[in-house]
């Protein structure tokens, strides 16, 4: 019997993601059983279309379905890609090749279901994105929430301040209503949120020492992550004046799924703000000691960064067995 993480990843791929899927793809502890798309970073047909170039740049040497989700929130208006973060083309301007591989017709709601019932308990989601096809997918069968084995969310902050407002963080502020829908349901939910990821920060040093120990079969794809993580790192010297860092949201989404020894959790009352303005998406905690609003959900609050970046670059080193 396997004894590697069976994961599905949903995403809206922009650079982080792209890295949190190569790492994934190339993880010798993991098997890729899927891959959602979603809008968010960029508009869903070029994050899908990202998606397929990425899995074909990793190599990994199987084939990773890729299904096609949606286009926007469940309720609210799609703002549009964020090119001064993730580039024109979602991922830093980089250029892939295409893939010759195209999407499923089937949804990616009823992707997840799918997968998720022919293999009960056995699969682990990794969220990267917004939440609508999760939310989408509960809807089109509740009876889902008690099949995952785990379900990890790269989203929200507890006690990090907000990356859109100063309260909350993207993927929960870009579908506040598929958030609700997530938290208040009874899926095993692990929140990876800006507590610990915006800690969690690649440099251009660890690129620089990488590049001098890049076997040959990993070089394309170590260029790629060189080149689309350049305008990464200009805008978080523009946002949070880090000098030559950017933070690694995703791919620790994905880290803490594999290897969750190298984060503490906290289970806390939880719930999502679906109001306007500045506390839409926002993570409400009931931290009273009779906490009485949401639900309990599991938080990481702290991170051994070192050895997530550690963890992360690994599989860059390593040679294709």
């Amino acid at each position: 019997m396997s004894t590697k993480n069976r994961l599905l990843l949903d995403v809206d791929t922009g650079i982080d993601d792209a890295l949190a899927i190569l790492y994934a793809l190339l993880s010798p502890d993991v098997k890729v059983e899927g891959i959602t798309t979603g809008f968010g970073n960029t508009d869903v047909d070029q994050a899908t279309e990202n998606t397929l170039r990425v899995i074909k740049a990793a190599n990994c040497g199987y084939e990773v379905p890729v299904a096609k989700g949606a286009a926007g929130p469940l309720k609210r208006l799609f703002p549009g890609a964020v090119p001064h973060i993730h580039g024109h083309n979602g991922i830093g301007d980089a250029i892939l090749p295409p893939s010759e591989v195209q999407a499923l017709e089937e949804s990616a709601a009823a992707f997840i279901v799918r997968k998720v019932n022919e293999a009960p308990g056995e699969l682990t989601l990794v969220t990267v994105g917004r939440l609508t096809n999760l939310a989408l997918a509960l809807q089109l069968d509740p009876s889902i929430v008690s099949k995952f084995k785990q379900v990890v969310v790269m989203g929200g902050t507890v006690f990090a301040p907000g990356n859109i407002t100063p309260v909350s963080e993207a993927n929960l502020y870009g579908d506040p209503e598929a958030a609700a829908i997530v938290f208040e349901s009874e899926l095993p939910l692990l929140i990876v949120g800006l507590d610990v990821t915006q800690q969690t920060r690649l440099t251009k040093r660890h690129l620089s020492e990488l590049s001098l120990v890049v076997p040959p079969s990993k070089r394309d794809v170590f260029n790629f992550m060189n080149s689309a993580l350049q305008i990464y790192f200009d805008f978080y010297t523009l946002s949070n004046d880090f000098d030559g860092e950017c933070p690694m949201h995703d791919p620790l989404a994905v880290i803490a799924a594999v290897h969750p020894s190298l984060l503490q959790t906290q289970s806390i009352h939880a719930t999502i703000d679906c109001g306007v303005g500045y506390t839409a998406g926002m993570i409400i905690t009931d931290r009273r000691v009779k906490a009485a609003v949401g639900r309990p959900i599991n938080f990481c609050l702290e991170v051994d960064q070192e050895k997530a970046i550690e963890e992360l670059l690994s599989v860059f080193i390593r040679e294709d067995s």
